[in-house]
Formats: structure tokens, C-alpha cells, sequence
């Protein structure tokens, strides 16, 4: 009887250490590419540190500097700011006009469902470059259509007017076939019952689309809200590509102006900060997200 407990418990033993071999390198990975990184940042957020010589304390003196002397954060977190304004609601509404359109029992729509994709799966850094092209003042595609109409065309991404707003166009583009793919499966996994009980009672159209499919569509909206939220604070690529901030900052953005000071002016302590400082922002949105979403967002209940 010693004996088999003494099996069982060596069994036990092996499994453990074998459980642990597997475990150790995920762990490890954990730690020295993700755990340890994200303390060192916000070590150094709080440090003048150059690359070269030691970080040097300073304690929260590049947040102090960010928020009251440094001239373009502030430009840059108010482009990030009309920039998430400019994509993320335009986006979603326009997303989920098409899914309703692509939901129809149309010829093709699974070909359009394709096109529409497309743009997600592009490289962001290729779809910019071709944008800029249909941008270009004297011989783009946009203002060639708009000349023919009699219109003069404006040097898009080199006026501080345009240039944000052609670039959250080409952005809204871009990132439409991903907002309709979820609100397809989302319209889809709606019951039809619920609409067949409504035309009974003598729904019209823009009544069932209000009050049946709105609320029952909420949780996939609140999940595209979030999603699209955190990656508009992250934009970088598009604003690089294209105007690389200008022209005059106007589509200067917190990433961007990030890489900027990291990258080319060797202010790691600074660029540290600002990243925290997206983190806390991104942070505060998803949670007033989630806290707001008992007002407006509804689960269908099990039956």
C-alpha cells in the first residue's frame, strides 16, 4: 500500500515538473518581452535618458513638461482626439448601413462582401501611399473627378484644412469591410421571429430596424465602439506615410509625436511619458465604456 502511494505520488511529481517545462518558456517569454518592457517604460517616463549616456531621475518633471510647455503635445493629443471623433462613430454608422444593405437577398453580395473587405487585409502603409496618390493636387484622381465637374480640387495633404479630414476619409475607408463583417454576424444571429412578430403587429420597416434589430445589434456595437476607440488613439502609420505630421502639426498625432521624440530626437523619457499617458486615456475610455453600456447595450435573454 507505501508502495503505491509512493507511485502515485512520483506520478504526481513528473506531471508537475513536466507541467512546469511547458509552462517555463511561455512564462519566461511573459516576462522578459512584456512584463519587464512596460516596468522599464514607466521607469524611465520618469528620466531624462538619451540611449546613450545613464537615465537620470527627474521624477514626474516630463509630465509637468508635456501638458505645460511642450508646444505640439497638445496639437497632437486634440488631432487624436478629432481624429478618434472623425472615424470611429462615421465609421460604425457607415458600416452598419452597408451590413443592412449587404444582409439583403441581393445577386453578388457575397462579392461585395469581398470588396469590401479588401482594404482591412491591405497593408496600412500601401493603402496610404495609393491615397496619397488620389490625393495629389495636380494629377490625383480626386481632383481630376472634381475639375471635370468644374470644381477646383485643394492641395488635400498639404493644407492644414484638409489634410486631417482626407485622412480620416481614407481611414473610415479602410476600416469599413471589418464593422460590416461583425455587424453581419451580428444581423444574422438575429431570430427572424422577432421581426415576423413585429410586421404582425404592424411595424413598419424603420420600426423594426429601431426597435428590434438597434437593441439586439447593441453588443456587437459595443464591441466594435471599444475596438475601434483603442485603435484610433493608436493611429500612426497613415499619418506617417502621408503628411508625416504637417503640414504645421495638423495631423500630428500622440503616436507619432511618440515615435518622433523616441526615435529621432533620442528623448526616450519623454516618449515613455506620452505612452502612459495613451495607456491612461485608453485605459479611462474602455472603462467608462464598460460602465456606460448598463444604459444602452442589451443581451438577448436565453430562452
Amino acid at each position: 500500500m507505501e508502495k503505491k502511494k509512493a507511485t502515485l505520488s512520483d506520478l504526481r511529481r513528473r506531471e508537475a515538473l513536466v507541467g512546469w517545462l511547458f509552462v517555463t518558456p511561455v512564462a519566461l517569454g511573459i516576462l522578459i518581452f512584456q512584463i519587464y518592457p512596460t516596468l522599464f517604460s514607466l521607469y524611465i517616463s520618469f528620466t531624462r535618458w538619451d540611449l546613450i549616456t545613464l537615465p537620470r531621475w527627474i521624477g514626474p518633471d516630463n509630465y509637468v513638461e508635456l501638458f505645460t510647455a511642450d508646444r505640439i503635445f497638445p496639437p497632437a493629443l486634440r488631432n487624436t482626439v478629432n481624429f478618434t471623433l472623425g472615424t470611429v462613430l462615421p465609421g460604425l454608422a457607415l458600416a452598419l448601413l452597408f451590413a443592412v444593405l449587404l444582409n439583403q437577398e441581393i445577386g453578388g453580395r457575397f462579392i461585395y462582401r469581398a470588396i469590401y473587405f479588401v482594404p482591412v487585409v491591405a497593408p496600412t502603409a500601401a493603402i496610404s501611399i495609393l491615397w496619397a496618390w488620389i490625393y495629389q493636387p495636380n494629377f490625383g484622381v480626386l481632383n481630376f473627378l472634381l475639375k471635370s465637374i468644374g470644381i477646383k480640387g485643394p492641395n488635400w495633404l498639404g493644407s492644414p484644412q484638409w489634410a486631417m479630414p482626407a485622412i480620416i476619409f481614407m481611414s473610415i475607408w479602410q476600416g469599413l469591410g471589418y464593422n460590416i463583417v461583425l455587424f453581419l454576424a451580428g444581423l444574422q444571429s438575429i431570430s427572424k421571429e422577432y421581426f415576423e412578430a413585429a410586421a404582425i403587429d404592424g411595424a413598419n420597416a424603420l420600426q423594426r430596424f429601431r426597435h428590434i434589430t438597434m437593441p439586439l445589434l447593441s453588443p456587437v456595437t459595443f464591441f466594435a465602439l471599444v475596438l475601434g476607440l483603442i485603435g484610433a488613439f493608436q493611429t500612426f502609420t497613415a499619418q506617417y506615410v502621408m503628411t508625416r505630421g504637417g503640414p504645421a502639426n495638423a495631423t500630428v498625432t500622440m503616436v507619432l509625436y511618440l515615435y518622433n521624440q523616441a526615435f529621432r530626437n533620442q528623448h526616450m523619457g519623454v516618449a515613455s511619458a506620452i505612452a502612459y499617458c495613451i495607456f491612461v486615456i485608453v485605459v479611462g475610455l474602455t472603462v467608462a465604456n464598460f460602465y456606460l453600456q448598463k444604459t444602452w447595450v442589451f443581451y438577448e435573454e436565453e430562452r
